[in-house]
């Protein structure tokens, strides 16, 4: 299996110590450069992020010269775009992302996308965490990571929490 990332994932988890979740659930991940630059940047300029240095088992690739129209003309930051734009030039069997526009413009062209709680939930339906609400907590607390109640609840109930 081959997953393209946005920052916004890879950069949670590792906030929390659980990036080595992604390997294990999808084999392959890859993030355009504009997503390696961008990790890099918030991992020197936001204090929440200091120290945090993208896993060297994600691979990086240039992102594609070729962007879709949809994704150029949605407001969607450098990362987003290509990300989108890997995923669909590598036939990628999902793009990991947590931003609405993003998720909806990646939909519209074809591409499954997971966020990080799809991401929680799978490692919890594997076995790779014991609870869900344990890693959400932390992102919560550590990463000021906001779930809507009503989604978390839902998210818990799937889990079996």
């Amino acid at each position: 299996m081959i997953v393209v990332a946005d920052t916004s994932v890879i950069l949670n988890l590792c906030c929390v110590q659980h990036e080595r979740l992604l390997q294990p659930l999808f084999g392959r991940v890859v993030v355009p450069a504009e997503v390696a630059s961008e990790f890099i940047r918030l991992s020197t300029a936001e204090a929440r992020f200091t120290g945090l240095t993208l896993p060297v088992w994600i691979e990086i690739e240039p992102g594609p010269h070729s962007v879709p129209r949809e994704a150029r003309t949605a407001n969607l930051d450098a990362g987003e775009t290509a990300a989108i734009a890997l995923g669909l030039k590598l036939a990628a069997d999902a793009l990991l992302m947590d931003e609405k526009l993003g998720r909806e413009v990646a939909n519209r062209l074809g591409l499954r996308t997971i966020g990080i709680l799809g991401v929680l939930l799978e490692a919890r339906r594997r076995g790779l965490i014991p609870r869900v609400e344990a890693v959400l907590d932390r992102l919560e607390a550590e990463v000021g990571f906001w779930v809507a109640p009503a989604l978390r609840q839902h998210v818990l109930r799937l889990a079996g929490e």
